[in-house]
């Protein structure tokens, strides 16, 4: 019995990695962390392709929200996960900051992770409490009017929304107190009650209360204006130079998870998203696909980190 078991031991170290990454998937579910509250742009876009997924290659995702820590408890969970296929992380901008505003996230974000793709890039809003103020320059100009007075939301510290105002605040050269808080949807919540001066939030949690009058809408931040919102200017276009800021979202697995498996879901991911409903429900969300190869994306990740963390340094945000 026991040479058996030693000679079945043998044949079974033999058996190359991609064998059992073919099998892939052969249990349920496959669970997704997502690092910040249900409902924020990080939560929903995600939601969206993976129903698509789950269709398509028979399983089922089971998305959790593990918030906390600027998003770094959720994505701590993933880089000790096994490497298996079973346990992913869908991120944001926000996984490229976390490196250069925590100085132990408790995880390495540029090693420890396998890339997947990233899904889509969305506009991050510049919003304030409603009719308060017309222009982006009126921001400013009160911001400038009394120093230290304006405070920004956040859906935490380290996030994209957090390096997003200091990119303009650098840029426009005012001040302005640094408010966290748990996710966008809470933030907003602050906005509409006029308890906070600004924040960027990610287009889907706020486009309806954009429409509503519930918050004001002063520009987008990123590099060109929003297709969903094609009448707001950019920051630059209204007249802040220097101050553009882009946000997306993406996918990984641990890191050494089987290479068949990592390119299996980016063939699956992307095909979801060229499909019509996926489409569909992406376009009201304000969101535009944005696919890449795992070796193209994990290229991008290391390249976002290492801008972001310059621009952490010229910002002077504080290290946690």
């Amino acid at each position: 019995m026991t040479r058996r078991l030693m000679v079945l031991g043998a044949l079974l170290v033999m058996v190359p990695a991609s064998a059992f990454a073919q099998a892939w998937p052969t249990k349920q579910p496959i669970k997704v962390i997502i690092p910040f509250s249900a409902g924020s742009a990080t939560d929903v876009v995600p939601r969206a392709i993976l129903e698509q997924v789950g269709k398509q290659i028979g399983q089922t995702f089971v998305v959790e929200n593990r918030v906390g820590a600027g998003g770094t408890l959720g994505v701590r969970e993933v880089a000790k996960a096994e490497p298996d296929g079973y346990t992913l992380l869908a991120h944001s901008t926000t996984h490229a900051v976390a490196p250069a505003t925590y100085a132990n996230p408790g995880y390495d974000a540029k090693n420890d992770f396998a890339a997947i793709t990233s899904l889509v890039s969305l506009p991050n809003v510049l919003v304030v409490p409603p009719n308060k103020y017309k222009t982006l320059k009126d921001l400013v100009d009160a911001g400038k009017a009394k120093p230290g007075s304006m405070n920004y939301a956040t859906a935490g510290a380290g996030s994209a929304a957090h390096l997003n105002a200091e990119r303009l605040l650098m840029a426009a050269n005012f001040k302005a107190t640094h408010v966290p808080f748990k996710g966008g949807p809470e933030a907003l919540n602050e906005i509409m009650a006029d308890r906070v001066d600004f924040y960027f939030v990610p287009l889907p949690p706020a486009r309806g209360l954009i429409a509503a009058n519930k918050v004001g809408a002063l520009a987008v931040s990123g590099t060109n204006r929003a297709s969903a919102l094609p009448d707001l200017p950019t920051t630059v276009e209204a007249g802040v130079p220097n101050s553009e800021y882009n946000f997306w979202v993406g996918m990984w697995a641990p890191a050494n998870t089987p290479k068949e498996i990592v390119d299996r879901l980016n063939a699956e991911i992307i095909k979801a998203l060229a499909d019509p409903g996926v489409k569909d429900k992406l376009s009201k969300l304000g969101a535009d696909p944005m696919t890449m190869t795992p070796a193209a994306f994990d290229a991008f990740v290391k390249k976002e980190i290492d801008l972001n963390a310059d621009l952490v340094k010229a910002a002077g945000v504080k290290v946690n």
